[in-house]
């Protein structure tokens, strides 16, 4: 399906090499776009390889309001000491785990001294509007873009338009942007730097999201919020709960540490039972027989189960690890954690069947839980619906 950017920059992928110590980030010298877009109430957050069409990103990260940042990554200004790096990287971090991605910008460097680690105020501005377009402000990119003149630091100015074809647009969620925008034709040449422990998850089991034509567990869980839109109960916060309540996420309840190893030892049924949550799509392409899905529209039921049949008890498990390591599921586990700590638990609860306390709200009132009351009250729940149950 076509899009339409809110911004897009050049900047190429970081490798981040998680043996060494401290670890070492290598900039990889692909040429690629970084570049955000609007779908169903959520910013999808790409990375695709010039040649590619805007549609086929490589990364396709679906962002929750306020739970990512993209910020310049400055030696200088870390807790602890690393190594001065040879380009302009950004690096993005989410509130709801502890992944990161890094990024370094592929223009020329704006700065008088050819110091290619130079944040020039164009650098920093289109790092700030992507920053707040994460955090789900509604953000004028032409205007901001316009301000911005590229003479501010450096002796030419020959060929490193801040934005190129720009036309101010409204889409349909409300951003204002501009058609695709540009970062220059240069590079940093970025070279192997080093980078502190504060870096350290980037390289975490599925360090890399899968192509956006791939049905994942992200969009799984995008559809079934989307569903309980205009239900009461969604648009509270913490509510008269008192004090926020320090409590973790559920993709840090639910490591790959902990999950994989059951998954290698789960009886059949228990097996067959997770198989039957995924996304048909995601089981038949797994299957023997992936061509009975062309990828456009949900499989048939008669597709899916014969693709079920297919697979050995091997091959089930192997499919699930890998869901379970994807960068997708654990977007997932933090995009269910948003929504109940801003107020979804009643609906969320009530949708899946889970027993909570009160029905998810406050006692004495109607306002629902928020914050990390909803998500321990929502974990308590499974626990106490699973046991019921048993019995």
């Amino acid at each position: 399906m076509p899009v339409a950017p809110i911004i897009t920059f050049k900047a190429g992928q970081c490798q981040i090499d998680t043996l060494s110590t401290p670890h070492k980030v290598k900039p990889q010298p692909e040429p690629g776009y970084l570049y955000l877009y609007s779908e169903d109430d959520l910013v999808h957050f790409c990375w695709r390889k010039r040649s590619d069409p805007p549609d086929e990103p490589e990364l396709d990260l679906i962002m929750v309001p306020t739970d990512g940042s993209f910020l310049p990554y400055e030696y200088s200004k870390t807790p602890q000491p690393t190594a001065k790096t040879d380009g302009r990287v950004f690096v993005l971090k989410f509130s709801s785990s502890s992944q990161r991605y890094l990024f370094w910008l592929q223009s020329k460097s704006q700065s008088r001294t050819g110091d290619p680690a130079y944040f020039s105020p164009r650098d920093r501005k289109i790092g700030e509007i992507v920053h707040n377009l994460l955090q789900g402000e509604e953000v004028e990119v032409a205007e901001e873009l316009a301000t911005l003149r590229n003479t501010d630091d450096r002796p030419d100015d020959d060929d490193d338009e801040t934005m190129e074809d720009v036309e101010a647009h409204r889409d349909q969620q409300g951003h204002r942007g501009g058609g695709s925008g540009g970062a220059g034709p240069g590079a940093t040449g970025g070279d192997i730097r080093e980078e502190g422990e504060g870096s350290r998850e980037g390289g975490a089991d599925g360090a890399r999201a899968a192509s956006s034509s791939a049905p994942d567990a992200a969009a799984a869980v995008r559809n079934f919020l989307a569903s309980l839109k205009g239900q009461p109960g969604l648009a509270g916060g913490q509510g008269q709960q008192g004090a926020e309540k320090s409590y973790p996420y559920l993709n840090h309840l639910l490591p790959t540490s902990i999950t994989v190893p059951m998954i290698d030892g789960a009886p059949v049924a228990f097996v067959d039972a997770l198989i039957s949550f995924l996304p048909p799509a995601v089981v038949v392409l797994a299957s023997s027989s992936p061509d009975a899905y062309d990828g456009k529209s949900e499989p048939e039921a008669a597709a899916v189960e014969a693709a079920k049949a297919s697979l050995s008890l091997e091959d089930k498990r192997s499919l699930l690890k890998k869901v379970l390591r994807s960068p997708q599921f654990n977007q997932a586990l933090g995009s269910l954690t948003m929504a109940l700590r801003d107020g979804g638990l009643p609906s969320i609860a009530e949708a899946l069947g889970v027993k909570v306390e009160n029905g998810g709200y406050i006692p004495g009132g109607g306002m629902p839980l928020g914050g990390g009351h909803a998500v321990e009250a929502f974990v308590q729940g499974v626990k106490k619906t699973v046991q019921e149950e048993k019995k």
